[in-house]
């Protein structure tokens, strides 16, 4: 079923209040559509906030936690002459945060089965959910160690592949920031004005 989860994104900026910088934040809401109660793949259909800051904004919006991924989206702010590399850069930061998104969201909603696995054995010891005063019943460390070990042996590769990639991604990040940095650089040097 889709659920239409509301949300609050902040716009953080510097102004000058009493001769001393402050950071106001301006609030607005937002909200993504999610597919709730499907299999793990279903999590591709979560969709990203569509809004987009007006063009006078000259920082990052940052939203609350998504509650499948459990991080928080930022729009990145395109600065009025973005060149090619800046473009690029903005581009895969994007591209990083969703294939982050995506990530965790089919991870969390794959590692949220612990409770059926908790039903289970509570049914094999003829236990019910609930005790005689109607609070949960839960398994114990131990018995909670094996459905862990289980969880993390079975997505062992994943996890390999996403740290893998996610250095890759952070790496190159990392670098086309410096390129863009030492471009700024060399253009505020040249008396070329602050580069966009």
């Amino acid at each position: 079923m889709n659920v239409s989860a509301t949300g609050t994104l902040l716009l953080r900026s510097q102004c000058t209040h009493r001769g001393t910088k402050a950071l106001p934040l301006i609030i607005f809401t937002c909200s993504r559509l999610h597919n709730t109660g499907q299999a793990p793949k279903q999590a591709n259909q979560t969709k990203r906030a569509s809004f987009s800051p007006s063009s006078s904004s000259k920082h990052d919006w940052i939203g609350p936690a998504d509650r499948l991924s459990n991080l928080r989206p930022i729009i990145y702010h395109i600065p009025e002459n973005e060149t090619p590399l800046e473009r690029r850069l903005r581009h895969l930061r994007q591209e990083t945060e969703d294939w982050n998104h995506q990530f965790w969201a089919n991870q969390n909603i794959t590692f949220n089965k612990k409770d059926d696995y908790v039903l289970t054995q509570l049914q094999a010891k003829g236990q019910t959910e609930r005790d005689e005063k109607g609070k949960p019943r839960t398994l114990s460390s131990e018995e909670m160690a094996v459905f862990y070990k289980h969880f993390l042996d079975k997505n062992f590769k994943r996890h390999a592949d996403y740290n893998r990639e996610w250095y890759k991604r952070n790496f190159t990040i990392t670098l086309l920031m410096a390129r863009v940095a030492l471009i700024r650089t060399w253009r505020r040097l040249r008396g070329g004005g602050p580069a966009a």
